[in-house]
């Protein structure tokens, strides 16, 4: 498609490349352009018929972790790929490698659900909309979810590892109410979504909208960590909140 300056912004914005201020502004310029309207639907329309012709397996553990490793290791700066991009690398060749790189590492559901997360997160990073309970003390964070949910989240205090605990509110994803525990590394919020789920899953990371996200199962209950923290520092936090 032709005939505006910002389409390579779009295609960068459904990537997930983007940060939260310029995610911010290629949604408003978005909705003010036709053109890029129309590139955004484009580019979901591919996603899902990548998506509906390809089988879908679940990856174990061990693969994901490979994956992850091995996009990580070869993923070219935010500087190097914005120079490709405006050097006018092809769009639709660019919209196939993403969807089919997200249709590898994520099932449906689980990208429509890492989709609600992310969803929560920024929702949440509106004023006024972080904390129901503000504290950095676990013992008044987590009595406070007490009668609001049917189940007990586990709450751990970071502040000597450098991640440390704001508060907490309830949140509302997969169709039921969740508890959210937010934490803060330097200007960085960190939302850790947490519900009750049976089974084990390792920590397993992804991306959307430009924000990080780990996901892992044990002890009954499902986590999501999400922020726009760069992946090692989130995993960081992961693997610290699993250790405390």
């Amino acid at each position: 498609m032709e005939g505006c300056a910002n389409l390579l912004l779009i295609q960068a914005e459904f990537d997930g490349e983007l940060d939260a201020g310029e995610t911010a502004r290629a949604l408003q310029h978005r909705e003010s352009c036709a053109i890029c309207r129309a590139a955004y639907a484009e580019l979901e329309a591919t996603r899902t018929l990548l998506r509906s012709d390809t089988p879908h397996y679940r990856a174990s553990a061990k693969l994901r972790r490979a994956l992850v490793a091995g996009l990580e290791a070869k993923a070219p700066t935010r500087a190097t790929r914005r120079s490709w991009w405006r050097e006018g690398v092809s769009f639709a060749a660019g919209t196939a490698l993403a969807a089919s790189i997200a249709a590898l590492l994520l099932m449906p559901s689980q990208q429509a659900l890492l989709d609600q997360v992310v969803a929560g997160h920024i929702r949440a990073l509106q004023p006024g909309h972080l904390e129901d309970v503000v504290s950095t003390d676990q013992h008044t964070v987590k009595p406070w979810f007490d009668g609001k949910l049917d189940f007990a989240p586990p709450v751990k205090d970071l502040a000597s590892e450098n991640f440390p605990l704001l508060g907490g509110r309830l949140d509302y994803l997969d169709g039921r109410a969740v508890a959210a525990l937010v934490y803060r590394r330097d200007k960085h919020v960190i939302d850790l979504f947490v519900w009750p789920e049976s089974g084990e899953a390792a920590p397993a990371a992804s991306i959307s909208s430009g924000y990080n996200a780990i996901h892992w199962i044990e002890n009954g209950m499902s986590f999501w960590a999400v922020s726009d923290l760069e992946a090692s520092a989130l995993g960081d936090f992961v693997r610290l909140w699993r250790a405390s």
